[in-house]
């Protein structure tokens, strides 16, 4: 049987190609992933709005599964409407379904609280609107941002082309303070965390590797990941 030791329920917008697979890559032995789907084709607010209406169909459906846990995976779907969203979110979908309920948003200011980070940079592949958003949520949660950078992109399918070394350039170019923050669960950075903190000297949070790191926690899994930097170091 799959998932003998824990099983995480996915939630993650239609167009996302990247984080089911960046997952799965890494996933300690006896710990499985199940995926539902939320309609998005572009990221932008209106779309995020509408997109999170669908979230509770999509729990729903993934505990027929028996999972153990559920992780609404999208960063910028999570923080669109502001500090607290999120956690209002994990209260109801807790008290509905009766297992933990993990938005990206929190577990990336989880994970940026376990670096001890104050002053950060974040890189991401959005447009303007969603990065001022983005960097108000941050903000609001006592981060400090230096500097929000995006790409500028809005189709989500093409997020999901951006190379792990295009992102590792354009994070080498915009890193400052002592962390970095590269937002997007559609956006590859499993390769690259490691050179990044080796090259910049600070801790680097990405979205899917905050999101597996407080999944794994909440289903009772404390495996080391090394591939994916100082998060999972013991």
């Amino acid at each position: 049987m799959h998932g003998w030791r824990a099983r995480i329920g996915l939630i993650v917008p239609s167009s996302n190609t990247t984080m089911e697979c960046e997952l799965w890559s890494v996933l300690p032995v006896g710990v499985s992933l199940h995926t539902a789907r939320m309609p998005l084709v572009e990221v932008n607010t209106d779309a995020l709005h509408s997109m999170e209406e669908h979230s509770a169909k999509a729990a729903e459906d993934l505990m027929d599964a028996e999972v153990d846990c559920l992780l609404f995976g999208c960063t910028s779907g999570s923080l669109i409407k502001g500090a607290g969203y999120n956690e209002a979110m994990s209260g109801e979908m807790e008290a509905r379904f009766g297992v933990p309920f993990i938005t990206t948003s929190t577990a990336i200011t989880d994970a940026l609280n376990s670096m001890k980070a104050k002053d950060i940079s974040v890189i991401t592949p959005y447009i303007d609107e969603v990065n001022e958003k983005e960097r108000r949520f941050l903000e609001e949660c006592g981060f400090s941002v230096l500097s929000i950078e995006g790409m500028g992109i809005e189709r989500n399918t093409s997020i999901g082309r951006i190379t792990p070394e295009e992102v590792y350039r354009f994070a080498s170019e915009h890193a400052v303070g002592d962390c970095l923050f590269i937002s997007c669960t559609n956006l590859r950075t499993f390769e690259i965390i490691g050179a990044l903190e080796d090259d910049l000297g600070i801790p680097v949070v990405t979205s899917n590797q905050a999101s597996l790191w407080l999944a794994l926690k909440s289903a009772g899994i404390r495996d080391r990941i090394e591939s994916l930097g100082r998060l999972f170091a013991p």
